[in-house]
């Protein structure tokens, strides 16, 4: 087992020493994967991925964060659908987030040659369709399409688990697909509008509730190492400025989500490098006066093997430090499952559900029904697995990597 160096990262940061009294005794998992499928030949072993996920119990749910195709792939629909299927095999509830190669590089001619935006309201009608998650334990979502100013942002999600509220933010590689053409860059500006209403009113959610801390996953990397303060002169700078940051007004808006809501904020994504031991725990955000964001943590992760490895995040609020971030491992033993089956009616999308008027106001609906938090599993000394469940037939493994959050 390799030991990562990581600060006292997910203990500190949460703030867990003052946890709700119904926060007790909980103890929970999930678990993020992302960028697995690159060719066909990756659907039978990113489903035996997801199989080995869902295989501990306490697991509530699994993120797969962006890129369900390669950059060579053609984003067809038959290939949205085999996808999908594939993602719909989760024991646990699972949550897409879009990526880069999903929507933004399908204009390259090696993905087709398609219309990044037309196909993103593919993804919008046929993976953002449902009030609920993927998966075979359906996971009720609040998504940002139910506020009628931003019906078109079905991607945009939000659910709660305990005390913690969790966002799904569609934030992709590719310079979160900033054009540098010409004339209003209308997707980029509209989807930034709709992400900072999501990013704020999340913050005011999770005061209302009386949430501890907020969890952000995006597929693109941020570069937070990289901020730009506001330049009240910059027309007065005739030097050639650097590439525009398309990241720039979503790290403004986490800075402010930081500000207003006090509790610790994490922002979960895929990382460009590759970090030791398979992810990254650091506080690299600073705000417009130079000073580092105290209560906003990022997780960065790029598992070392794609097709074996997911990172998963346990909590336990009787723990000390409560939360902790490791590498785990597909078992040996796990066989290729079989191809999932496909909905019969080939490409054509299902009609995206009616959404019923609701007001703009910033007061965002909640779900419609609750969500009962995996139940508590105690250590399995049999297995050696230092506490990890187990699932008939096989073993969880042990994490490669382990780490906590300062």
């Amino acid at each position: 087992m390799r030991a990562v160096a990581a600060a006292a990262l997910v203990g500190a940061l949460l703030g867990l020493a003052c946890a709700p009294a119904r926060a007790a005794g909980q103890r929970y998992s999930f678990a993020v994967i992302s960028g697995a499928m690159r060719s066909p030949a990756d659907e039978a072993a990113t489903q035996r991925l997801i199989e080995a996920a869902g295989l501990n119990r306490n697991v509530a749910f699994i993120v797969y964060d962006g890129d369900l195709k390669g950059p060579t792939e053609a984003c067809s629909d038959a290939l949205y659908e085999r996808r999908q299927a594939v993602l719909e095999t989760a024991r646990p509830a699972l949550i897409f987030v879009p990526g880069q190669y999903d929507w933004v590089s399908c204009s390259a001619r090696d993905a087709g040659g398609f219309d990044p935006v037309e196909r993103l309201d593919r993804l919008r009608q046929t993976f953002f369709a449902d009030p609920t998650s993927m998966g075979q334990t359906r996971l009720p979502l609040t998504r940002e399409s139910e506020v009628s100013r931003f019906r078109p942002y079905r991607e945009n999600a939000r659910w709660q688990v305990g005390d913690t509220i969790f966002i799904g933010l569609n934030v992709p590689g590719g310079n979160n697909h900033y054009l540098t053409a010409g004339g209003r860059n209308g997707e980029f500006e509209d989807r930034t509008i709709a992400n900072a209403f999501w990013l704020e009113h999340a913050g005011e959610y999770a005061r209302r509730r009386g949430a501890r801390a907020i969890v952000i996953f995006t597929q693109g990397d941020p570069d937070p190492e990289r901020y730009e303060r506001p330049d009240r002169f910059a027309w007065l700078r005739f030097a050639r400025r650097e590439r525009r940051d398309g990241y720039l007004e979503f790290k403004r808006s986490l800075v402010k989500l930081a500000e207003t809501f006090h509790g610790p904020v994490v922002v979960i994504h895929e990382d460009d490098g590759h970090p030791a031991g398979g992810f990254q725990i650091d506080q690299p955000l600073r705000n417009d006066k130079g000073a580092r964001v105290a209560n906003l943590t990022r997780i960065a992760f790029a598992p070392r093997n794609r097709l074996m490895q997911w990172i998963e995040v346990d909590a336990d609020m009787a723990r000390q430090p409560p939360f902790r971030v490791s590498v785990r491992d597909v078992p040996k033993d796990l066989p290729l499952p079989q191809p999932p089956a496909l909905v019969p009616g080939g490409d054509s999308a299902p009609p995206i559900p009616a959404m019923p008027e609701v007001s703009s106001a910033p007061d965002v609906p909640t779900p419609s029904s609750g969500y009962a938090e995996p139940a508590s599993q105690p250590p399995d000394s049999s297995t050696g697995n230092g506490g990890n469940t187990t699932h008939p037939g096989y073993t969880v493994p042990p994490p490669s990597g382990t780490g906590t959050v300062p």
